[in-house]
């Protein structure tokens, strides 16, 4: 009879030994009462009359599915994001919420829908960590009650409709050429510049534009293809009708 007491007494001992891990909070109930933390470690859950329910204190990524939104300015857009968060009160995150990895997940998807729609679209696109920021402090204060920290929020991707994406393509395409345009315009303008400058000079030292002409003689001659067409320059004339005159 004591053999079977003993037997029967390590069973409910190796039964009620539980462990938690170093990366998990344990907490005990006590005729479904909540009792305490268990800390990492071999811990005694006494059966029928206690219980237990672990914790992952790990950070947690949690991929937001695709949202369909509307922008500030009536485009229609589907975004989708990551969110990253850990549980910092184990207490809080299992009496407080029924399953805080459901909720995390939900009012993700219904912050990022009413932020975006408080966008336009060009700030979307060009301020995605603004925007990403501005969600992740929404649902940190939100989710403080449930004992969650959110860690931080990554826009993937803002998915537009094909016909929008034509549209801005073109408009990238036209200000490409606008730029074009303006830049080959602005090369004329300096070029303009350096040849007023360089006439000025030449106009300006007695024999500089002869010299110039006989330079350019000389590049010409170097390919025996090409044909010249000599001008004679003004300065040549000039010194004939002096030479005439005496």
């Amino acid at each position: 009879m004591i053999y079977y007491l003993l037997v029967l007494v390590a069973v409910i001992i190796i039964t009620s030994i539980k462990q938690i891990n170093q990366y998990e909070r344990g907490l005990k109930f006590t005729f479904g009462k909540f009792t305490e933390i268990m800390e990492p470690g071999w811990r005694l859950v006494l059966p029928v009359i206690q219980g237990f329910q672990k914790v992952d204190m790990r950070t947690r990524a949690v991929d937001v599915p695709d949202q369909e939104a509307i922008t500030k300015d009536n485009i229609s857009v589907r975004v989708n994001a990551v969110i990253y968060y850990r549980v910092i009160n184990a207490e809080k995150a299992i009496l407080e919420v029924e399953n805080f990895y459901f909720a995390i997940s939900q009012l993700a998807q219904t912050t990022m829908r009413n932020i975006v729609g408080e966008v336009d679209l060009d700030e979307l696109l060009s301020n995605r960590t603004t925007i990403a920021e501005k969600i992740r402090q929404i649902i940190d204060k939100a989710s403080d009650s449930w004992g969650v920290q959110v860690e931080s929020v990554e826009l993937k991707d803002a998915m537009l409709p094909e016909d929008m994406k034509r549209t801005i393509a073109k408009q990238a395409e036209a200000e490409r050429e606008k730029r074009a345009v303006i830049i080959k315009a602005e090369g004329e303008v300096m070029a303009a510049e350096n040849m007023a400058k360089a006439a000025k000079i030449l106009s300006g030292s007695d024999g500089a534009l002869h010299l110039r002409t006989l330079q350019t003689l000389n590049d010409l001659s170097s390919d025996q293809s090409n044909t010249i067409v000599f001008a004679t320059p003004l300065e040549v004339l000039r010194a004939f009708e002096n030479f005439t005159k005496k």
